[in-house]
């Protein structure tokens, strides 16, 4: 009975956006390799491609430093704005710039190193998204760095009304563009260190939580994170899940589950948890999500315990979308921010 009332909610949830579009499946050759003519088959490209990334997951995942950081002027809650340049340059000059939301923190001990938390928020999240937790960590003595992903609120073109191109039926756009918050994300990381925050850590929900995982396995940095909503597999959630069901109507009849698992093999977490064993982790999952499907991430889980990696597990008692809902907001954001003080910050 439970079980179906939270479905049929998170049903009505996910219809309450009626701007999807059903987008084209496209190869995205032209992402991968632009100079590629048309002698090879386009899925024997990528996975030529592909295969190289896997190689060397570090050199994919590492861009050139900037310097190029401007941070705002305090607004009336001494919260600042901060851009840069992103590292991986798109077709859209609206998404080639970083936009962050630095909140301080609003108390903080001389006995305590100076913590903050980079937080990345879920697919199609608006400016706002995020912001109160941001809030939250700041309460808990850990400033807060919230990004605004690829492709999202002021980062979006005018062509679009959600943010497809950064999960979409276009194979290496898809890529690419996580890709790019990984790299915008180590750039936010380099941005703190140089602030002189000397704990640094990560919290990442939804799609952001297997960003924040990819940016974990890629930057030493971290010490600590948090993923709020959990998959193995980037390709079996967009296959299955309620929220991607106008993408995998672009996906059928042009790939296949298996194909779609291998291409998307660099933006899956599954195959980088031998990178971030030597971090704290919060895995975090709703028992009655139909958006990241259950199995799904008790498959992490175990991916965790089977490997021997310390984490933490919460299991809320709700679904994806009403985990944003009162009550359930107020419990997972005081499960995050807890983890994340203790993490950094050595409270009981």
């Amino acid at each position: 009975m439970i079980q179906s009332f939270f479905h049929a909610w998170e049903r009505r949830l996910a219809a309450a956006a009626t701007d999807r579009v059903v987008r084209p499946f496209d190869w995205g050759v032209d992402w991968a390799d632009p100079s590629a003519g048309a002698s090879e088959a386009p899925e024997a490209l990528l996975r030529r491609w592909v295969a190289g990334v896997m190689a060397d997951s570090s050199a994919f995942y590492t861009s050139e430093p900037t310097n190029a950081y401007r941070l705002g002027a305090p607004d009336d809650r001494g919260e600042r704005q901060l851009t840069y340049p992103t590292a991986f340059e798109t077709p859209h000059a609206e998404n080639n710039t970083v936009y962050g939301r630095f909140v301080p923190a609003r108390r903080t001990r001389r006995d305590k190193p100076r913590a903050a938390v980079l937080v990345l928020p879920q697919w199609n999240s608006d400016e706002g998204g995020h912001v109160g937790l941001c809030r939250l960590l700041a309460m808990h003595g850990l400033s807060a760095l919230r990004l605004s992903l690829p492709y999202h609120d002021r980062r979006m073109p005018q062509e679009l009304r959600r943010a497809d191109y950064i999960v979409s039926a276009n194979i290496a756009r898809t890529v690419q563009v996580c890709r790019q918050a990984v790299l915008d994300a180590r750039r936010a990381v380099a941005w703190l260190e140089r602030e002189g925050f000397e704990r640094i850590g990560i919290l990442g929900t939804s799609l952001g939580s297997c960003l924040a995982l990819l940016t974990t396995a890629h930057e030493p940095r971290i010490r600590a994170q948090a993923l709020n909503h959990i998959s193995p597999l980037f390709a079996d959630v967009v296959w299955r899940g309620l929220s991607t069901e106008h993408v995998r109507q672009g996906l059928d009849g042009h790939i296949s589950l298996d194909t779609l698992r291998d291409l998307w093999a660099p933006i899956s977490p599954r195959w980088f948890l031998d990178r971030v064993g030597d971090r704290r982790t919060l895995l975090v999952y709703a028992r009655y999500d139909l958006t990241f499907p259950v199995d799904l991430s008790r498959a992490l889980v175990h991916d965790f315990r089977h490997h021997g990696i310390p984490h933490e597990l919460c299991v809320l008692p709700c679904g994806h979308y009403s985990s944003g809902k009162t009550p359930f907001k107020f419990h997972d954001g005081f499960v995050l921010a807890r983890f994340l003080r203790r993490a950094l910050l050595g409270d009981a």
